[in-house]
């Protein structure tokens, strides 16, 4: 047996024992790898499946130490099913440092302590599936934590070391290696490479990060990285997940050779060319083999590419029959709110994935993003909400799934205000890379009462971001039951969405060209079932149009008199046919 494949097989040997653990200490009847009736077995769930993003260290603290855990997301799955959504998906809580808030995993297979223990995440996913919700992890494949014991050994043990081929370890240029091995930039700013130290002190090879220096790349090209994941893949199905969100999907693979781009600002450059670190075709060999393990198990697990890529195209690329099921629509969340934009970004997206029959997926926020109700509208919050809550009504009436961001469904805005002290986003501290502000849509979302943590956690205890004055207004607790406010349109949406025939999965919409200029139209068909009309103004005046039927629910208050809607600005209407 190899030095490689004896670590492959004490890896699943870890991973059994700590699923029986887990389930041992849970005491349920059920097989980790079973499908729950609860949740039901439905074919193609994922083509329409509302997903909603938890980001756990700021969803719900259930021990008052100030940051989110599973226990607390535990105690709120009841929220999310009551909600009307069909999933929760767990940004990472993995063994971690946390210097990119666990996107830089030390150990896929254990629970940060700050989160819990395997045996909470066991109690999440089963407590989940008895309220008829599924359950998505984030994976991490593109690079690990500085503090895996791989890279730690690969330190250790120096040049020559076997643990390096699983890394990109590169001599440096220059006389004395004192210059990067090529040129490429890393996403938070600053080189993309960093030098190591020799066992015996003197300066050593460099190693590739695409993020920060605390996050190696790994060496996709090396077969241990690869029967590693595949291992953690059936650790987690195990466990009874239902499917993986890929973070950094488009990534993995890097061009033969490493070549320069030969330009500097390459950040610019994403979403805008394929790169020699991103994009490469050789990343769809791998979800292939992934595919595959996922089709091994009962109730469709799925797996979702986040892929920055050039063109919907490309990123349809992710999505064909024998890859992965879903590829977030990152085009669509940059999109203008504005009509023509709209109407483009609507068509390129569900073109592209028509022809390898992959859902359209849709998305406004995560915890990456600037939260749209303030992306909207940067300078005016009043406007900011009013054209989020049009927005997401029309992304929540297009066809195939939609992301939900924790918070979104409250009218969350982005908070701008956070004093440099309490920032922890590590781009923020790096020159030259995102503006390192990402922290101010990952506050702690808010419950109840009309005090900081708003119910968060414990009453009088810390957060780990502060949270606004001004959000007392906004919390669980202040709208539920209220008419008209934005968690009662998020749940009314979603309960029609879930109800009406024509809503939900499907591959094309019906453009209504008829009515006046400057409002965005379309219709959608379920035969002698029933027809359904989304009416959308971006614009900044009211615009007449015909009655399109029944008003079944709208962004703003409406009315409709002898015939006709004066559709107000920034404002959309949904319609029974």
């Amino acid at each position: 047996m190899t030095h490689d494949l004896a670590d492959a097989s004490r890896s699943s040997f870890l991973a059994r024992q700590r699923v029986g653990e887990a389930r041992e200490a849970t005491a349920t009847d059920a097989a980790p790898s079973a499908v729950p009736a609860s949740v039901g077995d439905r074919r193609g769930w994922w083509r329409d499946a509302v997903i909603y993003q938890v980001y756990p260290r700021s969803f719900a603290d259930s021990d008052g130490d100030g940051m989110g855990d599973l226990p607390g997301i535990r105690a709120r799955l009841p929220y999310l099913r009551d909600l009307g959504v069909d999933a929760v998906w767990l940004s990472p809580f993995y063994a971690s440092p946390q210097a990119d808030a666990g996107y830089d995993v030390a150990d896929y297979r254990a629970i940060d302590p700050m989160f819990g223990t395997l045996h909470d995440a066991d109690a999440l996913i089963h407590d989940a599936h008895l309220l008829g919700l599924r359950v998505i992890v984030d994976l991490v494949p593109n690079h690990s934590s500085d503090q895996h014991e791989w890279f730690k050994r690969a330190l250790r043990e120096g040049p020559g070391s076997a643990l390096r081929e699983r890394y990109h370890f590169r001599p440096g240029k220059g006389e004395h290696g004192e210059l990067p091995p090529n040129d490429w930039e890393s996403i938070f700013g600053g080189p993309a490479w960093t030098r190591t130290d020799n066992p015996d002190g003197t300066p050593g090879d460099w190693y590739l990060h695409l993020f920060a220096p605390e996050q190696p790349d790994f060496n996709w090209e090396n077969q241990a990285v690869a029967d590693e994941f595949r291992s953690i893949l059936r650790f987690w199905l195990d466990m009874g997940v239902d499917g993986f969100r890929i973070d950094v999907a488009h990534g993995l693979v890097k061009a033969a050779g490493l070549p320069d781009m030969g330009t500097h600002d390459q950040l610019k450059l994403l979403g805008n060319d394929v790169l020699p670190f991103f994009d490469q075709d050789g990343v769809h060999e791998v979800y292939r083999t992934w595919r595959t393990i996922l089709d091994e198990y009962p109730g469709e697990r799925i797996a979702v590419a986040e892929a920055w890529t050039p063109t919907v195209a490309r990123t349809a690329n992710y999505v064909r029959a024998d890859e992965l099921h879903q590829a977030f629509n990152f085009q669509y969340l940059g999109t203008a709110w504005e009509t023509a934009a709209l109407r483009e970004v609507i068509d390129l997206s569900l073109d592209a994935m028509r022809p390898v029959d992959a859902p359209t997926t849709w998305v406004l926020s995560n915890h990456d993003v600037v939260r749209h109700a303030t992306r909207l509208a940067p300078a005016d919050p009043e406007l900011g909400l009013r054209r989020a809550r049009a927005a997401s009504l029309l992304m929540l009436a297009l066809p195939g799934s939609a992301y939900v961001y924790q918070g979104e469904e409250l009218g969350l805005p982005e908070v701008t205000d956070l004093p440099d002290e309490v920032r922890q986003d590590p781009a923020f501290f790096r020159a030259a890379g995102q503006d390192g502000f990402r922290d101010g849509c990952r506050v702690p979302i808010p419950w109840s009462g009309t005090e900081a943590p708003y119910g968060f956690g414990p009453d009088g205890g810390p957060s780990w971001l502060p949270q606004p004055a001004e959000w007392a207004g906004l919390s669980v607790a202040a709208q539920t039951g209220v008419p008209g406010s934005t968690l009662e349109l998020y749940r009314s949406a979603l309960a029609i969405r879930r109800e009406h025939p024509a809503l939900g999965a499907g591959s094309s919409v019906d453009w209504l060209d008829d009515l006046p200029a400057g409002v965005l139209a379309f219709r959608r068909d379920a035969g002698d079932r029933g027809s359904f009309v989304c009416t959308v103004n971006p614009g900044a005046e009211p615009v007449a149009v015909p009655a399109q039927g029944r008003v079944l629910l709208s962004s703003v208050p409406v009315e409709v008199r002898d015939g006709s809607l004066l559709l107000p600005a920034d404002s959309t209407v949904w319609w029974a046919v």
